[in-house]
């Protein structure tokens, strides 16, 4: 997702990590010969333990979500010596929301700890710019991984649980190939092949909930007014819902995989089921202490509090 809210990226953690990455390979347990998934730690961001990839491999241009330009491969000027963030707990007031709306989904500390070994680009530059050229192709690989590690937790989708385990291994695999290897991939390629399998999952989900579902898949419903909506199992893949009033919808179930959800109002709504919705989608949109969100996904910090109200599940 890019640094907007669009699939590909999340935001940064609102504090640093003790570097606790795992080396983690797939392996093949003599009880039932299936390949072991990565463990969850290694889809999500560990600034602790990255070389601040995201804040300088990759472009933003001033707008609303930048105050300035930035090339990429070139250091935000708010990046410390230490690889911290200087403005973090001012991002939004100084004018960087887009800082805390991506996620890397843990790309940035596998390219720094295990494709670079712990060689930060700061010491030469054939390093950092094999490194700045690996990172976006290891951040779209891990969200893939995201999606499969999602589809492989729904019932609903068990008779398709042996090939999605077979293609997150395989992502996984080509993750941690060389730099060299990574350079090579074809991220597109892998992405239609992941998708078909999602695609799968989400009508295998969407078939569980009664009643016949209207698809609105990349429908534009730019600030459409679905305020208490009955959303359940809805095709919303790709779907531009920017602005969109969702207060108090129910999105249980409803594929949400590419979904823009930049400024959308999701006060009150029930996502505690939605398919395929990620921390970027979550950190782009607006809700309060009632949005109900899964518990793989954490409650951004510039969500508003509800007057009087009390969480409803989530983070």
């Amino acid at each position: 997702m890019g640094r907007t809210g669009r699939p590909t990226g999340g935001a940064r953690p609102a504090h640093r990590r003790t570097p606790t990455v795992s080396r983690h390979r797939h392996t093949r347990t003599a009880a039932t010969g299936r390949t072991a998934t990565p463990p969850a730690a290694e889809l999500r961001p560990d600034c602790g333990a990255c070389f601040a990839l995201c804040c300088v491999a990759l472009p933003f241009t001033a707008s609303a979500d930048f105050a300035v330009d930035k090339a990429a491969g070139r250091p935000c000027a708010n990046l410390r010596e230490d690889f911290r963030c200087g403005i973090h707990a001012r991002l939004r007031a100084e004018g960087f929301p887009g800082c805390t709306v991506f996620e890397c989904f843990g790309a940035g500390q596998k390219v720094s700890r295990v494709t670079f070994g712990g060689r930060h680009w700061r010491e030469d530059p054939d390093t950092a710019r094999s490194m700045f050229a690996v990172f976006p192709v290891v951040h779209r690989l891990h969200e893939l991984m995201w999606y499969l590690s999602e589809a492989l937790e729904l019932p609903a989708a068990r008779p398709l649980h042996r090939e999605l385990r077979r293609s997150l291994a395989e992502v996984d695999r080509l993750t941690r190939g060389s730099a060299e290897e990574l350079a090579a991939v074809d991220v597109a390629a892998v992405r239609r092949g992941v998708d078909e399998l999602l695609r799968r999952t989400g009508e295998l989900v969407r078939a569980t909930v009664p009643g016949r579902r209207r698809g609105r898949r990349r429908a534009d419903l730019m600030g459409a007014r679905l305020r208490g909506a009955d959303l359940r199992g809805t095709d919303l893949r790709g779907a531009c819902l920017i602005a969109a009033d969702l207060r108090d919808a129910d999105l249980r179930a409803a594929d949400l995989i590419g979904a823009d959800l930049r400024d959308a109002d999701l006060r009150g709504a029930d996502l505690s089921g939605s398919l395929f919705l990620t921390q970027p989608q979550v950190n782009a949109a607006r809700g309060d202490d009632r949005t109900r969100l899964s518990p793989r996904l954490v409650r951004p910090a510039h969500w508003s509090p509800s007057p009087g109200g009390a969480a409803r599940g989530g983070r």
